[in-house]
């Protein structure tokens, strides 16, 4: 199918399955119910388990082949810097957007909410940042690649990219049969994106017909604070760094993008928006595939620049729907642990919740107070999953053309 035609079909899909979301919020539960239970919700888990099922593969072989690509191990060294570094301080600069723009807006003062009444939240753990840097490299990685832990997946993958390039023409057999490998898991893709807009459409109305038009309604300034901080975000950071440092044309790399974004919103997953995320970036904008293999499933692990600023939006409404002001000191907290909480977290839905737990436990605030937000939460983890995804393209982007320059210097002189 044509990328266009089903780009047209999945947004087709979201806006309808955003119009019968509404309508359904004015039916009965007890016709909502089971609608969700034995139609919206097995279609829309279908289509997760079809595209998760290719993640760990496809994750696995594009790595191993972009390392091996990079071929160089300095190379790799300095493109692994610069993305780390990239996601790092774009992370830090959407918390501190965040935390502007809910002071600015004070959603928690915009309307009475009733504390007393809320409904116990119990977060799970999230692993010490240390553990988890010690954990990169996995005992066994076939227990990594069953249990979908990415960090690990990637950090092996690494090893056997660099083994392939080292040895060469030793190991040309292995390396071509990587490449059928990822022939195969690139057509599983295509074939899966097939059922897209039905997915799309099962999950974005049990999304919103779930949450029902009190749960938006009430939590209206929260939610309008959070997408106006989302897409300053893109529009003026992503944009800015395409401009500057990948010398491109924000608006055609947002436009070139946009099916893996779609996908990426229907989804509320990274890691299940991947697979079409990678193909739309070598396709669509011209990313250099062993660049694209290397950075974007890294990516996916790490960088959570939309999910940073619904903590620090959350943070702060938390903060004044309790009356317990947060110092500087509780800012600047905020901003260091929601960044270094964002690496090696899993691009799963929900998992925004668990990360945002560890911030209000290190500032002092009531992590009851998640329940305030824990309805409307879906609908905001697809936006920024889409901001999550797009993040990723575009330091894969700046790589790209960065390396595009450096050869065509080398080539002129």
């Amino acid at each position: 199918m044509d990328s266009k035609k089903l780009t047209k079909r999945i947004l087709i899909a979201l806006i309808a399955g955003a119009v019968v979301g509404i309508a359904l919020t004015f039916v009965p539960e007890s016709f909502f119910g089971p609608l969700d239970k034995y139609v919206l919700d097995p279609i829309g888990q279908i289509f997760l388990n079809l595209i998760m099922m290719l993640v760990v593969p496809l994750v696995f072989v594009s790595i191993v082949l972009g390392t091996a690509g990079l071929g160089d191990p300095a190379k790799l060294g300095k493109i692994g810097i610069f993305t780390i570094t990239f996601f790092l301080t774009t992370t830090a600069i959407a918390i501190s957007i965040g935390l502007t723009l809910g002071y600015a807006v004070k959603p928690g003062k915009a309307g009475i909410f009733d504390t007393s009444n809320v409904g116990d939240y119990t977060p799970g753990e999230a692993p010490p940042i240390m553990e988890t840097l010690i954990n990169i490299i996995p005992e066994n990685p076939i227990a990594a690649m069953s249990s979908g832990d990415m960090l690990q997946i990637i950090a092996f993958a690494v090893f056997i990219g660099i083994a392939l390039a080292y040895l060469n023409d030793k190991t040309k057999g292995i390396y071509n049969l990587f490449e059928q490998a990822n022939e195969i898991l690139n057509w599983l893709v295509m074939l899966v994106m097939r059922f897209a807009p039905y997915g799309a459409f099962a999950l974005i109305v049990s999304a919103i017909g779930g949450a029902g038009l009190d749960a938006v309604g009430s939590m209206l300034s929260y939610m309008l604070t959070v997408i106006g901080a989302l897409f300053l975000h893109a529009l003026i950071i992503y944009s800015l760094a395409i401009w500057l440092l990948g010398r491109g044309n924000p608006i055609k790399f947002f436009k070139g993008f946009f099916p893996a974004m779609t996908v990426a919103f229907s989804t509320s997953s990274s890691n299940a928006a991947l697979p079409v995320a990678m193909k739309t970036a070598q396709e669509n904008l011209g990313i250099k595939k062993e660049i694209s293999s290397f950075v974007q499933p890294l990516g996916a692990t790490i960088n959570m620049d939309g999910t940073a600023i619904m903590q620090a939006v959350a943070t702060v409404f938390i903060s004044q729907v309790y009356d317990l002001p947060l110092t500087m000191v509780d800012l600047l907290m905020v901003v260091l642990v929601a960044t270094l909480a964002s690496v090696g977290t899993a691009g799963v839905p929900g998992v925004g919740l668990i990360m945002l737990a560890m911030v209000l436990k290190q500032v002092g605030l009531p992590v009851e107070g998640i329940a305030l937000i824990i309805g409307i939460d879906r609908i905001l983890d697809m936006l920024r999953t889409a901001l999550n995804t797009s993040g990723d393209a575009a330091c894969a982007y700046i790589l790209s053309e960065r390396e595009r320059r450096k050869e065509k210097k080398t080539q002129q002189a």
